[in-house]
Formats: C-alpha cells, structure tokens, sequence
C-alpha cells in the first residue's frame, strides 16, 4: 500500500538549512495499522505531509498502490490525494451550522457526484464510525469524541486507500480518545489503511506497528496489538532508514 525508500527533506531559511527527514524507509500493508511516533522536531508532521501528499521530499521514492508519486505533478499529486487519502486531524474542522451528514459530504464538493449518491454515501460512512442515529444533529449538539468521528466518516466518503490520522485523540479525554482508537481498529480490521502520528506511547500501542522517528531518522519499527490483514504479507516490510 505505502513503499518508502530513502525520503529526505530539508527547509532553507536564508542560509540556514535544516535537515528533516534523513533516509526514511518502510512500508505498510493494506489493513495495517501503524502509529508514527517520535519528540517534537522528530520529523512527523513532514512525513505525514508527504504521505498525504501535500509536500514532495528532495530525494528518495514514494509509492502508493504501487504508483511512484516522487516528482509527480501538482495536478496528479491532487488527483491521487483526492480519490486515495483521507485526514483526520487534532481539530475536528467541523463547519458548525451543518448537521453531521453535510459535514461528511463536504470532500463530494472536490468530487464528481450526485446529490443523492452522496448522501447515501455519507450515511454509510456514518453507519461505518457508529453514528447514524446522531446524522442531522449539529457538531454544538455532539461529544468531542462524536465530532471526531464525524470526522473521520468525513475521510472515509470517497473511500480512500489510506487514512492519515495527526494527533487525532490530542483534544480529547480519556474516553473519547478509546473510543476513537477503537474506531481505527474496526477500521483496519475491515481491511482499511490507518498511518496515525502520535506523540503518545499510550496511544500508539493500540497500534499493529509503532515507527519511531527520531532526528529525521526511523529507529525502531515494533510490532505490537494484534496483526493486521495485511501484516502477514508484508515480505520484509519492516526495514529501518539508514542511522
């Protein structure tokens, strides 16, 4: 599903340079769930960032689904991010005047479809995160924990291949925060892709795989939970970027 190999990265600041990423390399299998981990400045939010592919690194190679997205144009990088990616982020982004339904068909405006296509849609996907009771109450009239997984059906209306999730239990209790990770969990088990970057060890254990990402670097893969779906064919998927 996801195939790394020797990303960089690097931000010029006038002649200052800094270097980011340093030789990243992994996979991840379809169905796998894997938790990114690592300090502040470890590199998580750019790596999430050119999986999703909204920044290119400077060198190495990233495939998804098998497509070489390394060097691709903006108008294909936009294209694959649109059918293949879904987000989930700390903050819900929940427009606050339309119900859970129309939030989830925001991503549809982006997209090629009917009206009623799209709700159909939108009520699976709900059905998907456990809320098709709560569809037309309004985010003020939802749990934290509701609101993100509003969220996360929001991901899920175009049926991407991969959901990247930054900090996605950050702004939520202890409750609301299982809850979410259970959701990823069915998710996976269902044969979803789930990359989640976390600075929570707590959090990340709930996880098939943690990568740890340290100074730009990858240095530890574990497994940990219960595997995947994909796990078992991973064929040597656990390689760790240069040291």
């Amino acid at each position: 599903m996801i195939d790394v190999e020797g990303l960089t990265k690097s931000y010029r600041k006038g002649t200052m340079v800094t270097e980011v990423l340093k030789g990243v390399t992994f996979r991840v299998s379809q169905g796998e769930f894997v938790a990114i981990m690592g300090p502040s400045g470890s590199g998580k939010s750019t790596l999430l960032n050119i999986l999703g592919l909204l920044d290119q690194p400077d060198a190495g190679r990233y495939r998804l689904e098998g497509a070489d997205l390394s060097g691709a144009d903006d108008d294909t990088l936009s294209a694959a991010r649109n059918r293949k990616i879904g987000f989930v982020f700390q903050q819900f982004h929940l427009l606050e005047r339309a119900s859970a339904l129309r939030n989830v068909t925001l991503p549809l405006l982006y997209a090629e479809s009917d009206s009623d296509d799209g709700t159909a849609r939108a009520e699976r996907a709900l059905e998907a995160v456990g809320l098709s009771q709560r569809a037309h109450h309004l985010p003020s009239e939802l749990s934290g924990g509701e609101q993100q997984r509003v969220a996360i059906a929001r991901a899920l209306i175009n049926d991407p291949a991969v959901i990247l999730a930054d900090e996605p239990t950050g702004n939520l209790d202890a409750r609301s925060g299982a809850e979410i990770l259970d959701t990823f969990r069915r998710l996976a088990d269902a044969g979803r892709t789930i990359v989640l970057v976390t600075h929570d060890r707590g959090v990340a254990e709930r996880a098939d795989r943690i990568l740890v990402l340290e100074d730009g670097r990858i240095t530890a893969d574990e497994t940990v939970g219960r595997p995947s779906r994909g796990s078992a064919a991973r064929d040597g998927a656990a390689a760790v970027g240069p040291a």
